[in-house]
């Protein structure tokens, strides 16, 4: 690819997809029994769900200005154009320490094309926009209309899901206490969507079964062209209830195509075991 493509573990792609494909890759950072660890690299979500089920804090952090610009630099050098494609401003401080290092850069190296997309999205829903941004670079598009289209194929992204306990999200101050509480009955599954980057509490169900069937029918509401799509599904430690609504979607919609994935340390911490997440397009993109 002449453009390189560049994100963090915000996307929740593995990393044998990162590798196979050549993506720069951005680790957040994960706070737990008093060490730093590198999201997706140092550290696996298994091990931070069950330290979460044993009642351990874990905390996490943005990758520091040093490690933004040693990432870029080398494609400085090279005047390589990069488009990276950052986890959501509003969950993490990540795109605007990158826009800050952006500048940095053009100062030493005005030259440089880097393009930083606030993608107001987060798991696979950041993740989805990244192999998209892949497919495009592969069959030579220009940058321009490559930047543009991710950004379009952003704002289009539809994310659906629910957590075991919302009191996870309060604690890493993802939501309000308030917000919590709206989930605090017992059996009562809170289902969640993102807007403008924001995660934001829309309904509740009593029990798994209700809220994953809400999930596929909200999905039929939002989806536009769902059986031409790659719809994704993330899921924290635990791929039965993925497979589960993965075939939901496919008895329901017709689709086909599908990327499952672990949602990451990074944003596991905060969203917690048992969290099912669904990404699709509300607009699908052609181009």
């Amino acid at each position: 690819m002449s453009i390189q493509i560049i994100t963090d573990s915000g996307a929740d792609l593995p990393q044998s997809y990162i590798r196979e494909h050549q993506i720069a890759f951005l680790p957040l950072v994960v706070h737990w029994n008093g060490q730093d660890y590198e999201d997706g690299i140092t550290i696996e979500p298994k091990q931070v769900y069950d330290a979460m089920r044993q009642g351990h804090t874990v905390k996490t952090a943005q990758p520091s200005p040093l490690a933004m610009k040693e990432l870029f630099l080398p494609y400085a050098k090279e005047n390589r154009p990069c488009l990276y494609i950052a986890f959501s401003s509003k969950l993490s401080g990540t795109y605007q320490t990158a826009m800050a290092v952006r500048s940095e850069l053009l100062g030493e190296y005005p030259e440089f094309r880097l393009t930083i997309i606030d993608s107001k999205c987060a798991s696979l829903g950041q993740g989805l926009a990244v192999m998209k941004a892949v497919e495009l670079a592969k069959q030579n598009t220009p940058y321009n209309l490559l930047c543009e289209t991710i950004e379009a194929y952003c704002r289009h992204m539809e994310h659906i899901f629910t957590v075991d306990n919302l009191d996870y999200l309060a604690r890493g101050g993802r939501i309000s206490k308030t917000a919590a509480a709206f989930g605090g009955l017992l059996n009562i599954k809170p289902l969640l969507h993102v807007e403008d980057g924001a995660l934001i509490p829309i309904e509740k169900w009593r029990g798994r079964k209700k809220v994953l069937k809400r999930m596929v029918e909200l999905m039929g509401e939002r989806g536009n062209d769902l059986q031409k799509q790659t719809i994704g599904i993330s899921h924290a430690d635990d791929e039965e209830t993925a497979l589960e609504l993965k075939q939901m979607i496919e008895e329901t919609h017709g689709c086909t195509r599908f990327f499952l994935s672990d949602i990451g340390s990074a944003i596991g911490a905060h969203a917690g075991p048992g969290t099912i997440a669904l990404f699709f397009l509300n607009k699908y993109i052609e181009i």
